[in-house]
């Protein structure tokens, strides 16, 4: 049985994976593509032409979950045929939900997302290793515990084990996996000369408003070598920038063991890595919690330094020929001056820094137990500004979130305005389940939100708008993208500059090329220029 259904898979259109959310579930979606590339399979067109279709879900939010659910319902509807698996951080949050639901064939949560190929294909015959498996009510302190999702599962639990009307489900304790994807994501068409790649995944933060820590685990990081592979594969092929990025970037390297780095020439202790890479180390105590490994050490020119995201970066800069490299999302208090000045100095990284901020309100940022006091914010977004002064300096913001008051929104709001944003991400806060924040007092009426949400995005509309027009007349660096476009004054190639301004360049161009235009207009959202 187990031969006749994977020729089946084999024999017809093949698998399709479709990712919901972050950057870094897309690039797992990327490694899932390449576990049903190595066994043979096509990429199918669409989910209506595929006979396995990988639904990569996120649940950051209410309405991601409700996405994921909406997809299940118009594959189902679009392609009655096809095997339904519905993976990634909503599966991992509530699977038996998931697998409640009709049309669901498998449950596979990111613990088993590196198997997700082979389990699809004749989960029958794969061979599974069975830790035990640990209900996500266990994974939080025991007083969160009572909240979480799930709390019917039992410890002891096979990491394997049958929905009610016997549809499979394969979760087990996110804690206990080290396993990494590290495939490069094109993120769209329009965008297939800037790969991402993922360098580090989980988080060790415990936000209160957030259930990412319990559905990707504890923070472990790519090993150098293996992203030193990945980076020189993507410039041999032709890219000339490459975004590196994380659920937790500035966190990179704290979870590996000790290496040493010579003038740019890489030598790492043993750090296992396969297909994909076994990095960190899960704790022996409870789940969630982490040994605490020797200090990792970098030597560079005589110098010994902890492993650090800066030190990544200058690997990278030194073992490959990169022409620019662009750094995603780093939590601000890992901006240290060390990384601004390195990304100040070098003329191969982008001039770019998104600094998450989520309020400007100090007591919020207690209740969100958030590492850092809005001065800490100010002085870290003042010194990158100081450093580069024509950045792209962006931010997350959350409005609603529960007891915040007009004054505390006031606050974020007066600090967005006083520092030099060159845009923002607004979200309005959405309740998850098990977290604290969800079950604090004081939620704030939908109605207060999405008011509060429009005025930051008005804002922040006026000051990307101001920040664009300072460039008129000026001359900016860009790269092609590949996309052609019109307008009434005729045909432009879209650009992306390397502060991460949209540009329309006059003519037909290329793409994947780095160019100089000079700006003469802004119009649409975009710089227009030649």
């Amino acid at each position: 049985m187990g031969y006749l259904r994977l020729r089946y898979y084999g024999e017809v259109s093949g698998y399709y994976v479709e990712n919901f959310g972050c950057r870094a579930t897309q690039a797992d979606g990327a490694a899932l593509e390449r576990q049903f590339e190595e066994r043979g399979l096509v990429r199918a067109a669409s989910p209506t032409q595929a006979s396995v279709v990988v639904l990569n879900t996120c649940t950051v939010t209410t309405s991601a979950d409700q996405d994921a659910r909406a997809a299940i319902r118009r594959v189902r509807r679009q392609n009655p045929e096809a095997r339904i698996v519905v993976t990634g951080c909503y599966a991992q949050r509530a699977p038996d939900e998931i697998a409640a639901l009709p049309g669901v064939d498998l449950v596979i949560g990111n613990s088993h997302k590196h198997l997700l190929a082979e389990i699809a294909l004749d989960k029958d015959k794969v061979h599974v290793p069975t830790p035990a498996f640990v209900p996500l009510h266990a994974l939080a302190p025991k007083s969160q515990r009572p909240f979480l999702a799930c709390p019917e599962l039992s410890e002891g639990t096979s990491n394997q084990r049958l929905a009610d009307d016997h549809r499979p489900i394969f979760v087990s304790d996110i804690f206990a996996h080290t396993e990494l994807f590290a495939a490069p994501v094109f993120d769209a068409a329009n965008e297939r000369t800037r790969p991402n790649l993922k360098v580090q995944d989980g988080c060790d933060n415990r936000c209160s408003f957030c259930v990412i820590p319990y559905v990707r685990g504890q923070s472990r990081s790519l090993a150098p070598d293996r992203i030193m592979r990945e980076v020189n594969t993507l410039v041999d092929a032709g890219y000339r920038e490459v975004v590196i990025s994380g659920i937790n970037l500035g966190r990179w390297g704290r979870d590996l063991a000790p290496a040493w780095v010579h003038l740019g020439e890489v030598a790492t202790a043993h750090v296992g890595i396969a297909a994909m890479a076994d990095v960190g180390t899960a704790a022996p105590g409870c789940p969630g919690e982490r040994s605490s490994p020797a200090p990792a050490t970098l030597h560079k020119s005589g110098e010994n330094r902890t492993r650090s995201l800066e030190s990544l970066i200058r690997t990278i800069l030194a073992q490959t020929s990169l022409e620019k490299l662009r750094i995603s999302s780093v939590e601000p208090m890992d901006w240290t001056d060390d990384l601004i000045a390195l990304v100040a100095s070098s003329p191969r990284i982008a001039k770019h820094a998104h600094v998450p901020m989520q309020s400007g309100s100090d007591a919020v940022l207690r209740r969100m137990h958030r590492k850092y006091r809005p001065w800490h914010y100010r002085e870290k977004i003042e010194k990158i500004h100081t450093a580069m002064p024509t950045a792209a300096i962006g931010a997350d913001v959350m409005v609603g979130f529960p007891g915040e008051t007009d004054s505390e929104f006031e606050a974020t709001r007066q600090m967005i305005d006083d520092l030099p944003f060159t845009y923002l991400h607004v979200f309005t806060y959405s309740p998850r389940p098990g977290t604290p924040a969800a079950e604090m007092a004081d939620q704030v009426p939908v109605h207060v939100a999405r008011e509060r949400n429009r005025i930051l995005r008005e804002t922040a509309a006026a000051k990307k708008l101001a920040f664009m027009r300072t460039f008129v007349g000026r001359s900016v660096e860009a790269i092609t993208l590949n996309v052609i476009g019109n307008d009434a004054d005729g045909e432009f190639t879209e650009a992306l500059t390397d502060n991460y301004l949209k540009l329309h360049l006059r003519g037909r161009h290329d793409p994947n090329s780095w160019m100089r235009a000079s700006i003469q207009d802004v119009m649409d959202g975009a710089l227009v220029g030649q």
